[in-house]
C-alpha cells in the first residue's frame, strides 16, 4: 500500500489531538518516518526544523545516542514490575540523581506518566496534606491563562476557556486570579517584553493578586504556578519578582506553593529549573516533558519530608493513587542517560552564547511592524502577531494568522506551531548558533510570505 494510502487512511481513523479536522481536508498531514537532531523526516523526503522539540519533551535533539544505549541496556535486564510494593534501580538512581539538583527540602519523588498526571498528584497529595493533619482547607489558587493539563482536575486549575470551558461542570471550584500578564501590561515603558528585565514596572499587577488570597489565607490549599513562563498562554514571561512576592505571600498564610515545571524544567529557562532563576523554593513541583529525554513519558510530583510524613502511619492516611506503568523501568533509565547527559556537557549553561545570539534574532524582529510583542527566555522565545503595531490593528481570531504561519513554514522546512496568533520556538537546549541561524533565516522568510 502506498504512503498516498496511509494518509487517507490517517484523515479515516486518527482522532488528532489539539486538530480541528476539517482543517485538514484539503491539506495533508506529513507522515514522519524517521528522525535526527534537530530535525525530523516526512514520507515524501522532506525535512523540518522541529522548533516546537516535539511538544517542548525533546530537549537534546532526536535519537540522542546516549539515550538510545540507555534502552537497549536496560530492556536485557528488566521491562516492567508493578512499582506497589516492588521497586528497581533505574527509578531509585533517579530520584538519587534529582535529589541533587532540586533543593534540600524537595525530598520525596512521586512518579507518574506525564504533565497532566503529575498535576493531579500534587492536587491529591495538597488536598490530602492539609486533612492528615486536621486542618480544614478547601481551595485550590491559580491564574487566568493557566494551563497544567488535560485531565478534569488539571483542567479544574486552568485558565484558557478556549480549551477549558466545556468541561466546567466536571471540575471542582478554584478561585482564579489575574495572571503576569507582560505583554498587555498598562505599567511597563518597554515597548516589548523581552526577559522582562526593562519593563520599568513595579510589579503593580501583584497588588491584585495579594489582595484575593488575603481574602481567602485560612482557605487555600496551594497555589499552582508556571514559574516564570506561562507556555500554553502564549509563551508569556514574567518577572522574578513576581515570584519572589508569590512566594513570601504564601509563606505568610501558611498555604503550599506548588509550582508546574512540566515546560520549563530541565535547562528551558537557561537554568536547570526555572525557580532558580528566582531564587524561591516551592512546596511542591511538578516534573515530565523532558524528564524522559524526549523519548519516554514519565513525570515526577516531587515534595518534602514534612508533606510526606503527614502521610505516614494509620493505612487511611495513604496517598491511593497510582498508574500501571508508574516509574516504568526503561523510561527511568533514559531519564538517568538524559541527566548524565546534561551534567556532562553543563547544560544549559555552556550554550549561554547560543541562547544570546537566539534572543539577538528575536529582537531583529521588531524591524517588522506585524509584530506586536517580543519575549524570550533560555531556548524559549515568542512573538505575537498583529496587522499594524503602529495602527494598534489586531487579527481576529477566525483569521487564522498562526495557521496561516504554521502552513507556510512546512513550505520551509521548519514547524512553527502557533498558540493563537503568537508564534514560538521551544529549541533543544543544545541547539548550536549555526542552526538557530538557519532556523531564524527560515521563520523570517515564513513570516514575511504568510503575512508579507
Amino acid at each position: 500500500m502506498s504512503l498516498k494510502n496511509k494518509k487517507e487512511i490517517d484523515k479515516k481513523l486518527v482522532w488528532h489531538p489539539f486538530t480541528q479536522a476539517k482543517d485538514y481536508e484539503n491539506m495533508d498531514i506529513p507522515i514522519i518516518i524517521k528522525a535526527k537532531g534537530l530535525k525530523v523526516y516526512d514520507s515524501d523526503k522532506r525535512f523540518y526544523y522541529d522548533t516546537v522539540s516535539s511538544w517542548w519533551t525533546n530537549s537534546i535533539g532526536h535519537r540522542n545516542r546516549n539515550l538510545l544505549k540507555a534502552i537497549k541496556r536496560q530492556i536485557k535486564k528488566l521491562d516492567h514490575i508493578i512499582f506497589a510494593g516492588f521497586t528497581h534501580l533505574p527509578a531509585i538512581n533517579l530520584c538519587e540523581k534529582l535529589s541533587k539538583l532540586l533543593p534540600d527540602n524537595l525530598t520525596k519523588f512521586f512518579f507518574s506518566d506525564d504533565g497532566s498526571t503529575s498535576v493531579e498528584v500534587a492536587i491529591k497529595i495538597a488536598y490530602q496534606y492539609w486533612k492528615n493533619i486536621g486542618i480544614n482547607k478547601d481551595v485550590f489558587v491559580h491564574f487566568t491563562d493557566s494551563y497544567h493539563g488535560d485531565t478534569i482536575g488539571s483542567v479544574s486549575i486552568g485558565g484558557i476557556d478556549l480549551y477549558h470551558q466545556t468541561f466546567k461542570d466536571l471540575t471542582f471550584k478554584t478561585v482564579k486570579i489575574k495572571s503576569p500578564d507582560c505583554s498587555n501590561c498598562n505599567f511597563r515603558k518597554s515597548v516589548f517584553t523581552y526577559d522582562t528585565s526593562e519593563l520599568g514596572c513595579n510589579i503593580e499587577c501583584f497588588q491584585e493578586v495579594e489582595k484575593t488570597i488575603m481574602e481567602l489565607k485560612d482557605r487555600v490549599v496551594g497555589i499552582f504556578i508556571e514559574p516564570l513562563l506561562q507556555g500554553v498562554a502564549g509563551m508569556k514571561v514574567y518577572p522574578k519578582e513576581f515570584l519572589q512576592k508569590l512566594a513570601r505571600l504564601a509563606k505568610d498564610i501558611e498555604t503550599l506553593l506548588i509550582f508546574d515545571e512540566v515546560a520549563t524544567g530541565f535547562g528551558r529557562t537557561g537554568c536547570m529549573f526555572a525557580f532558580e532563576k528566582a531564587y524561591v523554593v516551592p512546596d511542591i513541583i511538578c516534573l515530565s516533558k523532558a524528564l524522559g529525554g524526549g523519548i519516554f513519558p514519565l513525570a515526577l510530583t516531587v515534595t518534602s519530608e514534612k508533606i510526606y510524613k503527614a502521610f505516614y502511619g494509620d493505612y487511611n492516611k495513604t496517598l491511593f493513587h497510582g498508574h500501571s506503568y508508574t516509574a516504568y523501568p526503561i523510561a527511568c533509565e533514559v531519564a538517568n542517560a538524559h541527566i548524565d547527559y546534561l551534567l556532562d556537557k553543563k547544560l544549559p549553561y555552556s550554550n549561554k552564547d547560543s541562547f544570546d545570539y537566539f534572543h539577538l534574532r528575536l529582537k531583529e524582529l521588531q524591524d517588522f511592524d506585524f509584530v506586536n510583542d517580543i519575549r524570550f527566555i533560555g531556548s524559549i522565545g515568542a512573538i505575537d502577531i498583529v496587522k499594524s503595531r503602529k495602527n494598534k490593528i489586531i487579527y481576529e481570531p477566525n483569521e487564522r494568522i498562526g495557521f496561516k504561519v504554521y502552513k507556510e513554514s512546512l513550505k520551509n522546512n521548519l514547524i512553527l506551531r502557533p498558540l493563537g496568533n503568537t508564534i514560538y520556538w521551544f529549541l533543544p537546549i543544545n541547539t548550536k548558533i549555526k542552526d538557530i541561524k538557519k532556523i531564524m533565516d527560515l521563520s523570517v522568510k515564513t513570516l514575511k510570505d504568510a503575512i508579507g
